[in-house]
């Protein structure tokens, strides 16, 4: 039997416990693929992800990410809350207040100021919009007219995002998707937020084939939405999303657009330390 350091923290979100929970196991290099994948079960989180020292100069760390069925080459959530925890166990970044993290999907760098990460979105490497059929599809899930779908596209950075674009956060938050109908499929939401409102735009996430099908708050998804937002004029050049409304969470992610570079970020609290046995 082997301990490991082990944090547990909330990203996302300004309060603690109303954002997206991550279990960070340290120290992991020890530990096989079945039991990485075992233990992120076991958790029932929506991601549990395994520090392990970086396999060359330019990273701080490597980090894998899983959920409860299958490893993932990047996540948002995952991302910023693996560099808060790497960090908190006493992580010294190469660079000061830029922490550089490598994943299955490359380097991702993570600028950090106290509570408050931010990645730098990766590259979209599928990026286009729906056919008829599959929109008509994503319609049916949602349990919406197709006519209500104002637009829609691919936006796959790691997990295979589908966008979808609605009138309002109004038409957002009533959504009241068939989880049974969902398939293989990850379909994000979003929608304008009245003015006023302290964010800028509502967004929903549903993962098929994962226990936790209806995400609390996401960054990879946020990130593919800026990026298609950006595209296409709809966003701002720096916004505000909220997420987990429905499901009683307080998700609030920062995006800011810089040319080409997206950088999604939120605060990130440590709410258990400890030691995990394998």
């Amino acid at each position: 039997m082997s301990l490991h350091k082990y944090s547990e923290v909330d990203v996302f979100s300004p309060t603690a416990y109303r954002g997206n929970a991550l279990a960070v196991v340290h120290d992991a290099q020890s530990l096989s693929t079945e039991q990485m994948q075992r233990f992120a079960k076991w958790t029932n989180l929506a991601e549990t992800t395994f520090l392990l020292p970086p396999s060359g100069p330019e990273a701080d760390y490597r980090v894998r990410i899983f959920t409860a069925s299958h490893e993932l080459p990047f996540a948002g959530h995952p991302t910023l809350g693996s560099a808060a925890a790497w960090l908190a166990m006493g992580g010294k970044p190469k660079h000061a207040g830029l922490v550089v993290q490598k994943c299955g999907a490359g380097l991702v760098p993570v600028r950090t100021d106290g509570t408050q990460l931010a990645f730098q979105a990766p590259p979209l490497t599928r990026y286009e919009p729906l056919a008829e059929p599959r929109r008509e599809q994503v319609a049916d899930v949602l349990g919406i007219g197709p006519e209500q779908i104002l637009d829609s596209s691919w936006i796959v950075n790691g997990p295979q995002w589908i966008g979808v674009r609605l009138e309002s956060s109004r038409e957002v938050l009533e959504l009241a998707p068939d989880p049974s109908k969902l398939g293989t499929l990850c379909i994000g939401v979003i929608g304008p937020q009245p003015a006023g409102h302290p964010a800028d735009f509502e967004v929903r996430a549903f993962v098929g084939g994962d226990p936790v099908w209806e995400d609390p708050v996401t960054g990879s998804l946020n990130a593919g939405l800026a990026r298609w937002l950006s595209d296409t004029g709809i966003a701002p050049q720096r916004y505000i999303a909220a997420q987990g409304s429905v499901i009683g969470c307080e998700g609030r992610v920062h995006v800011s657009i810089e040319g080409e570079t997206i950088w999604v970020g939120g605060q990130v609290t440590t709410c258990i330390s400890g030691e995990v046995s394998f």
